[in-house]
């Protein structure tokens, strides 16, 4: 006897007509017509079924605070950066929690279910870190945080945040960040980053560091970053994020370094709503876009997760925590519209990201975590087209959320019909 049965499901890799059995919170079986009753059973008439949406770049500490002490009217980032200033001194534990725990709301609704959000400690009294390990606790029954000790103003340039950075993680954070690019100058970010990796390499720790959130061509701290990961043998557990620089370099230069961070083991993470918006600000035409390269990286094998990094804080004033518009702004600015390319783009929010995260017992496979969301689409590409509608999100095999599906009614004239954006036959 199953706790759960869903019948007639589509996958993400193409498989129709599947069901799902879940047992005990996990998956029990994967297959067409599985046998065997359930206490509850779902009828998907070939919805998509995937693994929850991951969001492997984010920053819950700031979330949910635009206007605050007000609004960025330039929508730089730099500005954005003076706001946080401003807004730090002002911030309680509760206040932070508040906005981080409506957040964790809002991205349960849309059925990501795992954040890695980089926590401010350059503030001595670590209200972030207090506010967000405790909601980490509070939230774990229904979503992961992962949260990664990232010294804000600079590891170096900021005066508190080398001893920040130890106590933050003594009190149980998960992953080493750090701001190269923000240190005074090129070789003190460069030594940032060697001695932040250290932190990690000595304390078996993971990496994730915003790397080259700049449109100058000369930022390159990704080498040192790739270059660190080697020398430490941190292969796998080290991310960069943003890499924007990336989108001015020298098309040489690029040619020697994807294959040293292939070498390296060392993921990327885009953030393509933040970085579209932000980057290029200098440029008058032609205008960069700022991405990074994600096309040549997927294609060299780096693996590329793609986060949302900002949702109505100083830096980004827009959002909904919806990974799907992530991966729609991701496939118009990177070129990647090919089928294949947006299936990598959809991994880019779900298995990749969770590699990223090494989340464990993530997937769609017997043995895996019952955690999984039902899409009002028939396929990856079809979920990015329409931003698909969340019918059900399922947490250890029950339902947290769900929503009935979205349909228009038009009258016209003397015909009534119904619209859901979804050609008859695409099934």
């Amino acid at each position: 006897m199953h706790d759960l049965l869903i019948r007639n499901a589509s996958l993400p890799n193409g498989r129709k007509g599947i069901d799902i059995a879940i047992k005990d919170g996990k998956i029990a079986d994967v297959a067409p017509g599985v046998p065997g009753e359930a206490s509850k059973c779902l009828d998907l008439d070939g919805w998509l079924v995937t693994p929850p949406f991951v969001n492997p770049h984010f920053h819950l500490d700031a979330t949910l605070s635009t206007g605050r002490p007000r609004v960025n009217q330039s929508g730089t980032l730099l500005e954005g950066i003076e706001i946080w200033g401003e807004l730090s001194p002002t911030l309680t534990v509760d206040d932070i929690y508040e906005r981080a725990r409506e957040l964790c709301h809002w991205s349960i609704a849309r059925g990501c279910l795992a954040i890695r959000s980089h926590v401010d400690i350059t503030d001595n009294a670590l209200l972030a870190v207090e506010a967000l390990l405790s909601l980490r606790d509070d939230m774990a029954p229904w979503i992961d945080l992962q949260l990664v000790a990232f010294p804000q103003y600079g590891y170096f340039r900021h005066a508190n945040s080398r001893e920040n950075v130890f106590r933050a993680l003594d009190r149980g954070i998960d992953v080493v960040g750090g701001i190269p690019h923000f240190e005074r100058t090129m070789d003190e970010g460069g030594e940032s980053v060697a001695a932040l990796c250290r932190i990690a390499a000595d304390r078996g720790l993971l990496v994730d560091m915003h790397c080259d959130e700049t449109d100058d061509p000369n930022s390159r701290h990704v080498e040192r970053l790739a270059a660190e990961a080697h020398r430490l043998g941190l292969h796998g557990r080290v991310a960069g994020s943003h890499l924007t620089s990336m989108h001015s370099m020298d098309n040489y230069y690029v040619s020697k370094l994807l294959p040293l961070i292939v070498e390296a083991g060392v993921a990327a993470v885009a953030n393509p709503l933040i970085n579209i918006a932000i980057q290029g600000r200098h440029d008058t035409y032609p205008k960069r876009r700022g991405l990074t390269r994600v096309k040549e990286m997927v294609e060299a094998g780096i693996p590329v997760a793609l986060g949302h990094d900002c949702v109505m804080d100083p830096w980004y004033s827009l959002g909904s925590h919806d990974m799907l518009e992530v991966v729609n702004m991701a496939v118009h600015v990177g070129h990647m519209t090919g089928v294949s390319e947006m299936e990598a783009m959809f991994a880019g929010v779900t298995t990749v990201a969770a590699e990223v995260m090494h989340l464990e017992g993530y997937g769609l496979e017997p043995g895996c975590n019952a955690d999984l969301v039902v899409l009002q689409a028939r396929s990856p590409v079809e979920a990015i087209r329409l931003r698909a509608n969340r019918l059900y999100v399922l947490r250890r095999g029950k339902v947290i959320a769900e929503s009935a599906p979205q349909v228009v009614s038009l009258a016209l004239g003397d015909e009534r019909k119904t619209v859901d954006f979804i050609p008859a036959g695409s099934q």
